[in-house]
């Protein structure tokens, strides 16, 4: 394949393409463009049929910001649709973050992990045998002595009150917990 110099207005940045870089991640590959413009030669923009890049989104993004007028390019001719979903994905294997909801969304995730994507586990590589062991006694002794809270809802209208009576038992040590536990005892007696 060849590589020829384009305007760089000509070339469409891919709406598709599911990699970003982050802030801090673009400002240094835009910087590495503007100190070592010659990169791109190297590494040129791949593009389709109809000049969206296929490989290359951030760098096109990081050559406007760096005020180049032309870029390098190839041109992938006479890939099918999947094709060049194919290659967004293993050209972008190993670069940037990506963006997960739109891969969940919008691409086939088996397709995904064949192209050498690691993707959020597979159930079969999931190991669950611990959840087989009995871990009662050790999740007991890791919490002995440590005080364990439970939530209690109020009405929006009794709310002050309650946190006004906790907070005066608390200022007087007093163990609001168990002071709740007995009169739900005494009110679960009565019925």
């Amino acid at each position: 394949m060849q590589v020829e110099k384009i305007k760089i207005s000509k070339i469409k940045r891919n709406p598709n393409n599911p990699r970003i870089l982050k802030d801090d991640k673009f400002v240094k590959l835009t910087k590495s463009i503007k100190e070592f413009p010659q990169m791109l030669e190297i590494r040129p923009i791949v593009v389709n049929d109809d000049m969206v890049v296929l490989g290359g989104n951030m760098r096109l993004k990081a050559c406007v910001e760096a005020g180049l007028k032309d870029v390098p390019v190839i041109r992938a001719k006479d890939l099918t649709e999947e094709q060049q979903k194919e290659f967004i994905i293993k050209d972008n294997v190993g670069f940037g973050d990506w963006d997960w909801e739109m891969l969940a969304n919008e691409w086939d995730v088996e397709a995904l992990g064949e192209w050498g994507l690691d993707l959020w586990g597979a159930e079969e590589e999931t190991d669950y045998s611990i959840l087989d062991e009995d871990l009662e006694a050790e999740l007991d002794a890791m919490t002995d002595g440590v005080k364990k809270a439970i939530q209690i809802e109020f009405e929006a209208e009794h709310y002050e009150e309650a946190a006004e009576l906790v907070k005066f038992w608390r200022e007087r040590d007093g163990y609001v917990g168990m002071m709740v536990i007995e009169k739900l005892k005494q009110a679960k007696e009565t019925m």
